[in-house]
């Protein structure tokens, strides 16, 4: 599937001998849709044709694209100069006097998202990190207002350097010899192209040919010469900086006043810094808070200035106009939370919604009413002068209220004070492992009912399972046929569908062989992928023991999530635990006679990790499941 990005027009000069627009093709801002390309993601031919309004039946020119930057991508588009009378000639006349005008203000460009180069955003729109760009198109309708045709022009070599030295006005010396480069290395290739072309034609440069080998040759000495001055300037910062001052917010804003700086941060896995802010928090409990978590941090942790921030965040005051590092205090305790919640994410079968070419969830509000749809419609023809026949949808009103999970996990004393990396990993872990496996398990087992206002039901809770037809590749064929009716039957677009599995059958999936040897079903693998075109998710926890191996079906636009993107951990060491995943404890306080665990008896922590999420199916029918799959010899 193709798709789209506009882009506004700005037209400063012309030159009507020689065609040529320059402009910005795409920038990472987010378009009137909401979409967002990632520019440094784009992969693009070195030539690309010129379409007008991505028609292409009407090519007008051609394009070269310079190397992408964080920025955006900058464009150098050529319309031929057509002399013989014709369609060919009327197209291109219009196109430019168009642009001349001011009529067409817009350029677009056409590309096509790349694997796992889509993700959801939380305003609605989607993240294309990873593309392939196919085309430029002049258009009438812009709706990226950052990406235009600066000017239109034979050569303008000081303008070109003015709007270079904007783009790069804030990036490091680094970052400007890496853009430079690269757009030396698209001009180079052009002149090598230009030369190719007329060697293997047997002939030499015309005159519009030359104009541009010699307009590239004068653009390649000039950037020549400012990548060695940029190198030059490099290494005298690179003498001249000084490590920057990192113990508080304020004498890391004062360091920055008068010198370059160096900045040191540790390269530590995700969600390790979480862990830590944890045990500092856990160390300052188990001393009965004589030294507090933030003075922990410090102690323990010195040059982690964001464990020191996430811990001190409450005494954060209030903004102010004269204080410019003021913001600063809130965004890396936000990202140090965020960190671990995008470390954990992807490990949930909830969480892989929304990644690479996995469709998203609908994200909804908490305790706001929608609609949810609980029937298709129909389109009818209608004669000439006819009544046209009503579409009847049946919608109702849902709210997804506050609830959250809950999970306790128990660690030593021992390993709370031990402050090496091990010691830290292994308190991330049993952090993720205890907010993981219960949402895992609710979200997909059919016996999972909801209780009112502690949790939701599972999206396979009270759906009818199909029968498997057997484990042999056309079963399993019949097996999908018999999903995807399910959603024909009822006018659902299963352009959103998602298919839920255990990995032990995503494995046997991506063992079973043809008669030739090849693979039966491409695109699978222990951890998921597609089948026959549908993306996958695989996780363990879509086994039960009741419905042993499933293969669940889920429309996920018709699925609504609510999640408030926070996890919370508190710690105890005077609670004693049923250490069960069943506890047999009643509301009431009354239980049975089993055997407690003191933490305080066993020198042991308890964790308690809570999140606040809720969802909801938003249409009856959004999910269909087979239970007892043994496709490819994978046992239920």
């Amino acid at each position: 599937m193709l798709h789209r990005a506009y882009s506004l027009i700005t037209v400063k000069s012309f030159d009507p001998t020689l065609r040529t627009l320059e402009g910005i093709a795409s920038t990472p801002t987010p378009d009137r849709m909401g979409d967002v390309i990632e520019p440094l993601g784009a992969t693009f031919a070195a030539d690309l044709p010129l379409l007008l309004f991505h028609d292409t039946r009407q090519p007008i020119g051609r394009v070269a694209l310079e190397a992408p930057t964080a920025e955006g991508i900058a464009f150098r588009a050529t319309l031929p100069d057509i002399q013989a009378p014709g369609k060919l000639r009327d197209r291109i006349e219009e196109a430019w006097e168009s642009v001349k005008a001011g009529l067409i203000r817009g350029v677009s460009i056409g590309f096509r998202p790349l694997d796992n180069g889509i993700k959801a955003l939380k305003t609605g729109g989607l993240h294309f990190t990873k593309t392939e760009i196919l085309e430029l198109s002049l258009v009438a309708v812009p709706a990226n207002a950052e990406a235009r045709i600066d000017t239109i022009k034979a050569i303008d070599l000081s303008y070109r350097n003015r709007r270079a030295t904007a783009m790069n006005a804030q990036q490091t010396t680094g970052e400007q010899i890496t853009g430079f480069t690269g757009m030396r290395t698209a001009k180079a290739a052009r002149m090598a192209e230009l030369m190719q072309t007329a060697s293997a034609a047997g002939v030499t440069l015309d005159d519009p040919q030359s104009a541009e080998y010699d307009a590239l040759q004068a653009e390649v000495e000039s950037l020549d010469k400012h990548l060695a001055r940029l190198s030059t300037l490099e290494s005298t910062n690179r003498a001249a900086a000084v490590p920057a001052q990192g113990n508080s917010t304020q004498a890391a804003a004062a360091s920055r006043t008068g010198s370059t700086q160096i900045f040191v941060r540790d390269n530590l896995p995700p969600g390790i810094e979480f862990a830590r802010a944890v045990m500092c928090k856990l160390i300052a409990f188990q001393n009965q808070f004589q030294m507090s978590a933030v003075a922990v941090a410090k102690s323990r942790y010195p040059d982690n200035h964001r464990v020191i921030q996430y811990l001190e965040r409450a005494a954060v005051a209030a903004g102010n106009t004269t204080d410019p590092s003021w913001a600063g205090a809130l965004v890396d305790p936000t990202n140090l939370a965020a960190d671990f919640l995008a470390w954990v994410r992807p490990q949930t079968i909830i969480g892989q919604f929304g990644t690479g070419a996995i469709p998203s969830l609908r994200r909804v509000p908490f305790n706001v009413a929608i609609a949810g749809q609980t029937s298709g419609g129909l389109g009818y023809w209608v004669g000439q002068g006819k009544a046209k026949p009503l579409t009847k949808y049946d919608f109702d009103r849902q709210v997804l209220p506050w609830t959250k999970v809950a999970a306790i996990s128990v660690i030593t004393e021992e390993l709370a004070r031990f402050s090496s990396p091990s010691a830290e990993q292994l308190v991330r872990d049993s952090l993720r492992d205890s907010v993981v496996e219960r949402l895992d398990i609710d979200f997909v087992d059919p016996a999972h009912a909801a209780t009112v206002n502690v949790s939701p039901a599972s999206i396979t809770n009270g759906v009818t399972p199909i029968a498997s037809s057997g484990g042999t590749a056309d079963d399993i064929r019949d097996d999908l046929a018999a999903l995807i009716a399910a959603f024909v039957a009822t006018n659902q677009n299963v352009a959103s569908l998602v298919l839920i599995t255990p990995n032990t059958v995503a494995l046997a999936l991506s063992l079973m062989r043809n008669s030739l040897g090849g693979r039966e079903f491409d695109g699978i693998g222990v951890k998921g992928g597609t089948l026959e075109g549908i993306p996958v998710i695989a996780s363990q926890y879509a086994h039960t023991a009741a419905a042993g191996n499933m293969l669940i079906a889920a429309n996920a636009s018709m699925i609504g999530l609510a999640d408030d993107d926070v996890v919370t951990v508190e710690a105890s060491r005077e609670a004693s635990l049923e250490m069960s995943d069943a506890p047999v404890g009643t509301a009431d306080g009354t239980q049975a006679a089993v055997a407690l665990v003191s933490m305080w008896q066993t020198n042991s922590i308890a964790l308690r990790a809570e999140r606040f999420i809720n969802w909801k199916k938003l249409r009856g029918g959004a999910v269909s499941f087979i239970n007892h799959i043994t496709w490819g010899g994978a046992g239920s």
